[in-house]
């Protein structure tokens, strides 16, 4: 089986770079980009994953993180670029979305899935506290700040403190992986309790196969972001055609990267590996905001473009209630079954108001 997973994995990025080639002659249908986008997108993260697990943890997780946020990023810019009308609140709505499915779709799966070994799923604290700190500053400076500046009108900031904010969500971000990987690098290790555990831990992969599947995660990484490009427009046509709200366009971007990335995160907390998946979850989070504003920063200046980050009444509330309620979920180092199923119906009314306004 796991043969069978790794050839389709490698025939993969070979199929969009075969479909990229044939839109180049305009030979292309929509719905089979759309078809092969997220295979390739699934055999990215398997790479990112096997070569994660080579280099354990906690830096197999920051692979994983990055390499879903290099996809994320190609994305919107690709987006904004082939839509300037867009491009004014895509980078806002897509970060926003990608921290609610974060925080709330994913983690409360994680916890719920967590839960079923035991009363109480445990993980480390420190590093999920440490991990939700930075989190809680990067997204209050840059989704809900903007709303309260005046030197530019609107929920915007002006190119001196959008500069400010970029290079110091960027510092935050690094700062963070430091201290994950070399200054306190326990604190993202799974419970000395659990450490021993024959589930804590899945056999590495061979140093052949590591080098394989870094290859072609770049590959991967590569047919992703151009399909991504040739897909904006009929996606934006789609969400427009259906009277539905711009904002789903966000949601959509962050949906399709993060879609194989929460399976994995949701599979280590099933094999008891609950660590493992709030590193996952968390530090995807911190890298979609730390390294998408910059990324989108510096677009935004360099051509002009109008870029509004703060969120509406309605996304502040939503926000705020998530950090409360994940502060509270990580606090002991100990969570129930309960506070998974709390930040799902959180997640759901952020998809219903969305929708429904």
């Amino acid at each position: 089986m796991n043969q069978l997973v790794n050839r389709f994995a490698l025939a993969a990025p070979a199929a969009g770079w075969f479909i990229l080639s044939i839109a180049a002659f305009g030979v292309s249908h929509s719905a089979v980009t759309a078809l092969v986008l997220v295979i390739v997108v699934l055999a990215a993260v398997h790479h990112a994953e096997i070569v994660a697990h080579r280099v354990g943890e906690p830096f197999g997780t920051l692979i994983l993180a990055v390499a879903v946020t290099v996809i994320e990023v190609g994305l919107i810019i690709s987006l904004m670029l082939a839509n300037s009308e867009a491009a004014l609140t895509l980078a806002r709505d897509t970060v926003f979305a990608a921290a609610m499915i974060i925080m709330n779709l994913l983690l409360g799966l994680c916890l719920m899935a967590g839960a079923k070994h035991q009363e109480e799923a445990r993980f480390t604290r420190t590093g999920a506290t440490a991990a939700l700190s930075t989190l809680a500053a990067l997204t209050v400076l840059t989704l809900i700040l903007p709303n309260y500046t005046t030197s530019v009108a609107g929920p915007q900031y002006s190119p001196t403190q959008l500069v400010f904010v970029a290079i110091f969500s960027l510092l935050l971000y690094l700062l963070f992986v430091f201290v994950q990987t070399m200054k306190n690098r326990d604190y993202f290790l799974p419970r000395g309790d659990l450490q021993n555990k024959p589930t804590a831990h899945a056999p590495p992969p061979s140093l052949r196969d590591t080098y394989v599947s870094l290859v072609a995660l770049l590959v991967s990484l590569g047919a992703v972001v151009l399909m991504a490009k040739s897909l904006s427009g009929p996606l934006e046509q789609t969400v427009a055609s259906a009277g539905a709200p711009r904002a789903l366009v966000g949601i959509a971007i962050a949906a399709i990267v993060l879609l194989p990335e929460s399976i994995a995160a949701v599979r280590a907390a099933s094999a008891n590996r609950l660590q493992t998946s709030l590193n996952l979850a968390l530090g995807s989070a911190l890298a979609t905001i730390g390294l998408t504003i910059p990324a989108v920063t510096i677009v935004s200046l360099s051509i002009g473009l109008p870029l509004a980050l703060g969120l509406d009444g309605k996304g502040t509330v939503l926000l705020a209630l998530t950090l409360f309620v994940a502060a509270l979920s990580l606090a002991r180092g100990r969570t129930t079954l309960l506070h998974g199923a709390v930040h799902i119906v959180i997640f759901g009314a952020y998809l219903l108001t969305t929708i429904l306004p």
